[in-house]
C-alpha cells in the first residue's frame, strides 16, 4: 500500500495524473519505502562489490602516495609537438621500466609534458632526459632546442600521507559533530540513518575508485571531503519534511509512520533531482574543460571524485536514509500501536463500504465511524449556518390606489 489512505484509494485514482505530475507536485508517484527491501538488496550488493574491491584489488595510488621521479619538459618540440605515448616509449626504452603516467598540462607556450614513474637513480634520470631530447628536440624560452629545458624532481611518499592523515582526523571530527547535530536538531534514529547514508556514500566512492582503476592523489581525498557536506544537506532537507509530516502523528489514524515518510520523500524528490542537477554541471564543467582543454590533473581529480560522491549521495538519501529511518522508528511500540490502530480503521471503511454496496438503501448511522460523523457535523454546521443567515426582503412595489399619506419631497413646496 501506498502513501495513499485505502479509504480515499477509489477517489483519489480518479484524480491522479501522469507519473511526470505527481512526481513535479510531490503526491506519491514513488513508494520507495515500502519497497525498501529491493533497496536494501540494492546497497548490499553494492556495498559488498565496492569493499570486496577496496580488500582484493586495493587503490591505483598516485605518486604524491607511493613516491617516485617526475620529469617535465615543455610540450613543443623542433619536430612538432611531444605525443605523451611516444614520450613513454622514449622513457621505457631509456630507464628500463614503464612509466607511470605521462600528461599534458597547461596550455599555449607554457604547455609541458609531465612523466611520472617509480625512483630513478641519478643514472637512470640522465639517460632519460638524454633519450628525450634527441627524441623530441623540445624548445627553449629562444625557440632552440636545449636539454636545459628538461628537468626533473623527486617527489616523497610522505607527503601524500600526511595529507591522508590530515584528511581522517578532519573526517573523524566531521562525523562527530554531524552526530550531535542531527542528534540535537532531529532525533536519535535520524543522526543514526544519516550516518549510516554517509558511510554508505564513502565507501561507494572509494569503492568505484578502486573498481575503475582512477588514480588516487591528495587531490582526490580533499575532494572526498567535500561530498560528505552534499551529501549530508540532501538527507537534512529529507529527514525536515520527515518530521513536519509526522508531527502529532501517534494521535491520528490516517497513514502510518512509513507512509508519512514516503509522502515526505516525494514532496522533496522533485527538489533533490534539481538540487544534483545544479550541482553536478560545475563538477562536469570542471572536468570537461579543467581537464579536457586545460590539462590538469588535479582538476580531474577533484572532478572525477565529486561526480562519483554527488550520484552516490542523492541515491542514498532518497533510497537508504529514509528507509532505515522508518525501520528504525517501527521498532517503538508506539508506532506499531499507531499502524495497527490505522490498520483497524481502514479495515472497518472497508467493511462499512462493502456493507453499503450490499444494502444501498441502509441509511443507518454509526457513531463510531469518524468520516460518517464527520459528515453529520458538516451537515449541521451547513443547516445551521443557512438557518442564521437573515431572509432577503423583496424591493418594496409602490401600492396601487389610495395615497398612504407620505410623499417623498418634491423639491417645491406649496404654500
Amino acid at each position: 500500500m501506498g502513501v495513499e489512505d485505502q479509504g480515499t484509494t477509489t477517489g483519489a485514482k480518479q484524480k491522479k495524473g501522469s507519473v511526470f505530475h505527481r512526481l513535479y507536485v510531490g503526491t506519491g508517484a514513488f513508494d520507495i519505502v515500502g519497497a525498501r527491501k529491493y533497496w536494501y538488496v540494492f546497497f548490499g550488493l553494492l556495498m559488498l562489490v565496492c569493499v570486496g574491491s577496496i580488500g582484493i584489488k586495493g587503490f591505483n595510488l598516485g605518486i604524491d602516495f607511493e613516491g617516485g621521479t617526475q620529469i617535465q619538459m615543455p610540450a613543443a618540440g623542433a619536430a612538432g609537438e611531444v605525443n605523451e605515448d611516444r614520450a613513454k616509449d622514449v622513457f621505457a626504452e631509456a630507464a628500463g621500466e614503464p612509466a607511470a603516467e605521462a600528461q599534458k598540462v597547461g596550455t599555449g607556450a607554457a604547455q609541458t609534458v609531465q612523466i611520472r614513474s617509480d625512483t630513478l637513480d641519478a643514472g637512470q634520470v640522465a639517460k632519460v632526459k638524454e633519450a628525450l631530447f634527441k627524441a623530441f628536440q623540445p624548445l627553449g624560452a629562444n625557440g632552440q632546442p636545449s636539454q636545459q629545458t628538461i628537468s626533473d624532481s623527486a617527489v616523497s611518499a610522505s607527503w601524500g600521507g600526511e595529507i591522508s592523515e590530515k584528511a581522517l582526523i578532519a573526517l573523524a571530527v566531521f562525523l562527530v559533530l554531524v552526530t550531535i547535530f542531527l542528534a540535537i536538531y532531529f532525533e536519535r534514529w535520524m543522526a543514526v540513518a544519516a550516518l549510516i547514508s554517509l558511510i554508505h556514500d564513502i565507501v561507494v566512492t572509494a569503492g568505484i575508485y578502486s573498481l575503475v582503476g582512477f588514480e588516487v592523489t591528495p587531490a582526490t581525498v580533499i575532494g572526498l571531503l567535500t561530498i560528505l557536506g552534499f551529501s549530508l544537506y540532501d538527507t537534512v532537507v529529507v529527514f525536515d519534511k520527515v518530521k513536519e509530516n509526522t508531527r502529532g502523528l501517534l494521535g491520528l489514524t490516517r497513514r502510518t509512520y512509513g507512509e508519512a515518510a514516503n509522502l515526505a520523500l516525494n514532496q522533496t524528490l522533485m527538489r533533490s533531482i534539481n538540487t544534483a542537477v545544479i550541482a553536478l554541471l560545475p563538477v562536469l564543467g570542471l572536468l570537461i574543460i579543467g581537464y579536457i582543454l586545460l590539462g590538469s590533473g588535479t582538476l580531474q581529480d577533484l572532478a572525477l571524485v565529486q561526480l562519483t560522491g554527488m550520484l552516490a549521495g542523492v541515491l542514498s538519501s532518497v533510497a537508504l536514509a529514509t528507509p532505515l529511518l522508518v525501520d528504525f522508528k517501527m521498532r517503538d511500540p508506539k508506532f506499531k500501536q499507531q499502524a495497527q490502530r490505522v490498520k483497524a480503521r481502514r479495515e472497518n471503511l472497508a467493511r462499512k463500504a462493502a456493507e453499503r454496496e450490499a444494502a444501498p438503501d441502509d441509511d443507518e448511522f454509526d457513531a463510531s465511524d469518524d468520516d460518517q460523523l464527520n459528515a453529520e457535523l458538516r451537515k449541521e454546521r451547513a443547516y445551521a449556518a443557512a438557518a442564521s443567515v437573515p431572509a432577503r426582503h423583496q424591493k418594496a412595489t409602490p401600492r396601487r390606489g389610495r395615497p398612504s399619506g407620505k410623499q417623498p419631497p418634491s423639491g417645491k413646496r406649496k404654500r
